[in-house]
């Protein structure tokens, strides 16, 4: 994704491509538990303690994202990804051009909407790659993570860029 095509664009051609299966999505879930990046249990425990919200904006896939949702004791309806469709069948049918994590700026606008309904005076989107950046403003403040891969024009842009969620964990304690 270049900048050529829209990021709702770019996903649906992947996904014309894939044609995934809910036979195959289910295999792979079942096959392929997600593997978490070390720290992230710890520092979303501790937020959990500390009685701050923790939400999922992905531009991922909501069936793929709820067993890790389920994990780190986030409730589903925090989680902000996107939906794929399959028919009765359950072969392919498309996904949901009305999640907002469907499109260009789509986590900015989740942002707003936590804003809006919950009265959040600061939102902090910790992320990896460009969207994540993107979606701050809204937010308040980026933190950028390199621990699984580093892109440089994320690290480039973020004021704060870290390798490991141990540097969240002691900076929060402080």
């Amino acid at each position: 994704m270049g900048g050529k095509m829209t990021f709702e664009e770019a996903l649906k051609l992947r996904l014309d491509l894939l044609q995934p299966s809910l036979t195959q999505i289910d295999a792979f879930i079942r096959d392929k538990p997600a593997t978490l990046t070390p720290g992230i249990e710890d520092l979303v425990q501790m937020l959990h303690e500390k009685t701050v919200p923790v939400y999922l904006v992905s531009g991922g896939f909501r069936r793929l994202i709820g067993p890790v949702a389920k994990r780190l004791n986030i409730p589903e309806g925090r989680i902000y990804a996107n939906t794929l469709l399959f028919s009765d069948s359950g072969e392919y049918a498309g996904f949901d051009i009305n999640e907002p994590t469907s499109r260009s700026g789509g986590k900015g606008k989740v942002i707003e909407e936590l804003k809006r309904l919950h009265g959040y005076k600061s939102v902090v989107m910790i992320g990896d790659g460009m969207t994540d950046l993107e979606a701050c403003p809204p937010g308040d403040a980026f933190i950028g993570f390199g621990g699984v891969v580093i892109r440089e024009a994320v690290k480039d842009k973020a004021k704060w860029y870290i390798l490991e969620f141990r540097e969240l964990i002691d900076s929060y304690k402080q």
